[in-house]
């Protein structure tokens, strides 16, 4: 089960994924991303987007997946709440997300996401043996 947090970074906002495997977390840290703009409690789960992103290594797929989603926010002028994600290898991703188009009355869009940095960029298990995957994220 993945869960998400946010953490202070200047002007800027540091989000986090955590997970039982890689692919959670990297789930979380997208629901952290929505979460950045909305309470993703609001965002319904009515049509649905296939990303696919592949890069050298897993803290560099962090960062293409995240930006693959402010691509999709922007130009399809959506919100997500759903990810199902697969990463192969740690530098293949595919993924399913689900959401719906944003209603500023319900939705009331805190902040507009430029996208996801390499600032405090971080991929791997914790001391606990959990996935953490995060970055801050440019508002």
């Amino acid at each position: 089960m993945s869960s998400w947090q946010h953490f202070p970074h200047q002007a800027d906002i540091g989000i986090r994924g955590i997970g039982t495997t890689l692919s959670e977390a990297f789930a979380g840290a997208a629901l952290a991303l929505s979460a950045v703009i909305t309470d993703p409690a609001t965002i319904r789960a009515d049509e649905t987007v296939a990303i696919r992103c592949a890069a050298p290594d897993s803290e560099l797929l962090l960062v293409d997946w995240l930006n693959a989603l402010v691509f999709e926010m922007t130009t399809r002028h959506m919100l997500f709440s759903r990810f199902e994600v697969r990463i192969s290898g740690g530098r293949q991703l595919e993924a399913t997300v689900w959401g719906e188009h944003i209603d500023p009355a319900r939705h009331q869009p805190a902040v507009e996401v430029k996208g996801a940095t390499y600032t405090a960029l971080r991929v791997g298990r914790q001391v606990g043996g959990e996935w953490l995957a995060q970055c801050v994220v440019d508002v």
